[in-house]
């Protein structure tokens, strides 16, 4: 029996592109980039930020209701995540982290082109099935 499992893209961008989608997402370089966004009611959602984000709801509201806590404060106080974070962002549907696998080949499918270019140095897709992604090191559970 085969799983519906939901998926997200993620995009790398190169130093300028990512420093201004963080920034400045208007900004007229990112328009090949925004255009598809556009297209499909899509956003970026840099991966540093929404790390940040977690850990300062966690420390709000209660750490006992964020499992990954520890694992992802962890990864915010090391310089070398700090780098390759700030250039790593996923793609949100319509205001969801994940959607249908049709949505997420579409996005797939456009952004290819731009991989090389001056935004886009790396594109990945990602489904929901837990043995797919990574879990907590033992020392962060």
């Amino acid at each position: 029996m085969s799983e519906d499992w939901s998926y997200q893209v993620r995009v790398n961008l190169a130093d300028e592109a990512a420093r201004l989608a963080r920034k400045d997402p208007k900004n007229p370089v990112l328009q090949p980039l925004s255009d598809i966004l556009a297209k499909h009611n899509a956003r970026l959602r840099n991966q540093l930020d929404a790390f940040s984000d977690y850990v300062a709801a966690a420390e709000r509201e209660g750490q006992q209701d964020f499992p990954l806590y520890k694992w992802t404060k962890a990864v915010i106080e090391d310089p070398a995540k700090i780098e390759k974070h700030s250039k790593a962002f996923s793609i949100h549907v319509g205001g969801e982290e994940v959607y249908a696998k049709d949505i997420a080949d579409a996005l797939e499918a456009e952004i290819a082109p731009l991989v090389g270019g001056p935004l886009v140095t790396r594109l990945t897709k990602h489904d929901s099935n837990p043995a797919n992604n990574p879990q907590a090191p033992a020392q962060y559970r």
